[in-house]
């Protein structure tokens, strides 16, 4: 994986000030759109229906994966600096095993943990990643974590919080293990589109020849989210408890 070094320079400065500058209104958006948040619509839906529904909930599935922008920055990092699809495909298969595992058992056996705990460690998922992307393990601490085990580890967390709120709305259980799987199906197809509009865009970005001087700016403003939706969720467990 290629990383970008640090480097002083006007522009990346100027890109990472306007970056830093629309913090606020991005979290104007997701506040009012909790991670792993169900419509109403959605939510009325799966708590009023009974027995088999595979396309409904392949639908609910797809439709998640591409809504859920904590997913969606996650994967960004995850294939950030990655060049070769073979690495694509290793790193994103790792997350999707994860997901995979705890959100179908965590539904069947009825695990659940705090929304507001789980959505933290989600958030701060994000800011690992883009730290990890930017070498700061390895610069601050001397050491560099193992990188396909961290991605599996923060799928099994994304997994979890989803399981959590599909726990909240009390599925039925007439035809529970076929509208999960469904559901877990939808889930992996949403994964595919959206990770081709990131690998499409990517491509598109890395041939500018600012891409390293720009990447290191997205990258500190990942963290900087990361760390924000995790104190942003900490504060609603502490109003909450």
């Amino acid at each position: 994986m290629h990383r970008p070094s640090r480097r002083p320079g006007t522009d990346l400065a100027r890109t990472t000030t306007r970056l830093l500058l629309g913090l606020p209104a991005l979290c104007a958006l997701a506040g009012p759109a909790a991670a792993h948040n169900v419509t109403p619509g959605d939510a009325g839906y799966i708590q009023e229906i009974w027995g088999v529904h595979l396309i409904p909930f392949l639908y609910l599935g797809a439709k998640h994966m591409v809504t859920g922008y904590d997913h969606i920055l996650f994967l960004l990092g995850v294939v950030f600096f990655l060049y070769r699809m073979n690495q694509v495909a290793l790193y994103v298969s790792l997350f999707a095993i994860g997901h995979s595992t705890t959100m179908l058992l965590g539904v069947w056996f009825g695990w659940g943990i705090d929304a507001y705990l789980i959505d933290a460690i989600i958030g701060l998922s994000v800011a690992y990643k883009a730290a990890d992307n930017l070498g700061l393990f390895k610069q601050w601490f001397g050491v560099q974590p193992n990188v396909k085990a961290a991605t599996l580890i923060f799928g099994l967390f994304h997994g979890t919080g989803l399981a959590t709120k599909i726990l909240d709305y009390q599925i039925s259980p007439d035809g529970l293990l076929p509208n999960l799987l469904a559901f877990n199906v939808g889930v992996e197809i949403g994964q595919i589109l959206a990770l081709a509009a990131i690998l499409i865009a990517m491509g598109w970005w890395r041939r500018s020849p600012k891409f390293l001087g720009q990447a290191y700016a997205v990258n500190v403003v990942m963290i900087v989210i990361g760390v924000m939706l995790t104190a942003w969720q900490l504060v609603g467990y502490y109003e909450n408890a």
